[in-house]
């Protein structure tokens, strides 16, 4: 590594422990709505489709990144303006009666849409930072380094925070505003990696002539790097599969199993625990492997978590440890779910850049999450609309086929398209 690689990769690192706490924190969060608020499912759905929605307006918002002379500051503005609100958590009550009232679940909910409102800031800002950072030899490794930190904090982050809501379920009221915190300290230690803009990038365009600009660009992207296009209608078909069954499985978690919150934390840290052991070794090979044959065996991993989720409920046998039910077909699933975990850590934020030269990586990376946002739209509350119609049979068995649809769109493009075309 270089020395500017070193400095980039210890910040990414730091960066990658803050965030580790805050997403194994947040990992509880539909939870929480759920089990200590007493939510309704369309309230559930709600938060999921907040979580990607957003990024709907991420080819408006890279737009906006583009013109700004000062990236740096403009993402310490937003870490202020999104995490602040976090801090109304303490005015929440602490009694089950009170707080099931609807307006502090709209509250909670409003609290929650400006915190996700920073992603289509955050997340180019990050890949435009690293790219230019790292080398493209080094990137996907380095990248994985980052990453398996990240797991490891999510899973004691994770681990802690559910025994902390089992002894006190209401606990989110004075752990949110610490996350606010850490949520500002970790924008400003990304802010610290050294980035230069380049000369004469200052756009002199009217705003939205720019973002007609962008739009052009971006189905011009779509229409001439076919391979591309094709990794985009297989991540479009996963991301309704996973965004939409999101919600169900909370509902399955809490009505079905009756899991209490230290189960839950149980099983999310079994996947995070494998994810751990093996991101290093798939940060290898991404950058030798086409990510489209990739892009396959992650949402292989995916398909087989929902086919286990499934069989649950038909065999559901379980021994209690430690207060903790152990369902033997659940732990399969999240086996599954913890190689799903490690590949699509890669996979969704890096996996674009495979497909464009390095000063194209915001652009496609703005369509990904143009397209994450669109499908973050309809998701949620279709899938809460197939669970109603259809129970977790449905929504589950409807979710394995739709990713053996996605594996044959990556399939079919291999075969059509077997070399990417890529000038880095």
């Amino acid at each position: 590594m270089t020395a500017s690689e070193k400095k980039t990769f210890y910040l990414h690192l730091i960066y990658s422990f803050f965030d580790g706490i805050i997403v194994g924190v947040l990992a509880l969060n539909e939870f929480v709505l759920l089990k200590s608020m007493r939510a309704s499912n369309y309230e559930i759905a709600t938060l999921v489709q907040f979580t990607v929605i957003l990024l709907l307006f991420a080819n408006f918002i890279n737009e906006m990144i583009k013109r700004s002379r000062n990236k740096k500051r403009m993402l310490r503005y937003m870490a202020f303006f999104t995490r602040l609100p976090l801090f109304l958590m303490f005015f929440f009550p602490d009694n089950a009666s009170e707080i099931a009232n609807s307006h502090y679940h709209l509250l909670f909910l409003s609290v929650f849409f400006m915190y996700y409102l920073a992603d289509p800031f955050i997340l180019p800002t990050i890949s435009l930072f690293l790219k230019t950072s790292y080398s493209h030899e080094n990137f996907g490794r380095l990248y994985s380094y980052a990453s398996t930190l990240n797991k490891v904090i999510i899973l004691i982050a994770t681990f802690l925070f559910g025994l902390l809501l089992d002894f006190d379920m209401f606990a989110f009221r004075y752990i949110y505003p610490i996350i606010g915190s850490l949520g500002i300290i970790s924008v400003f230690v990304l802010t610290l990696i050294d980035y230069q803009e380049p000369e004469n990038s200052w756009i002199r365009t009217k705003f939205i002539d720019s973002v007609k600009v962008s739009f052009k660009i971006m189905f011009r992207i779509l229409k001439e790097n076919a391979a591309f296009t094709h990794f985009q209608i297989a991540f479009m078909i996963y991301g309704f599969v996973w965004i939409g069954t999101m919600a169900a499985i909370n509902i399955f978690f809490d009505e079905v199993l009756d899991l209490n919150y230290s189960s839950v934390a149980f099983y999310k840290n079994s996947y995070n625990t494998i994810a751990i052991v093996i991101l290093p070794y798939f940060g290898k090979i991404i950058g030798k492997l086409d990510p489209r044959k990739f892009g396959i065996y992650s949402f292989a991993s995916l398909m087989f978590f929902l086919l286990f989720m499934l069989l649950t409920e038909y065999f559901p046998y379980y021994i209690t440890v430690f207060g903790l039910k152990i369902y033997y077909l659940l732990i399969f699933s999240y086996i599954f779910y913890g190689i799903f975990a490690a590949t699509m850590a890669l996979l969704w934020y890096i996996g674009s850049a495979y497909f464009c030269k390095k000063e194209e990586t915001a652009n496609y990376q703005a369509v990904h999450l143009t397209l994450t946002g669109v499908r973050g739209a309809f998701a949620p509350v279709l899938g809460m609309l197939v669970y109603e119609t259809l129970s977790f049979t449905g929504v589950f068995g409807i979710g394995i086929l739709m990713m053996i649809a996605s594996m044959f769109v990556l399939y079919f493009s291999l075969k059509k398209y077997p070399v990417l075309r890529i000038n880095n």
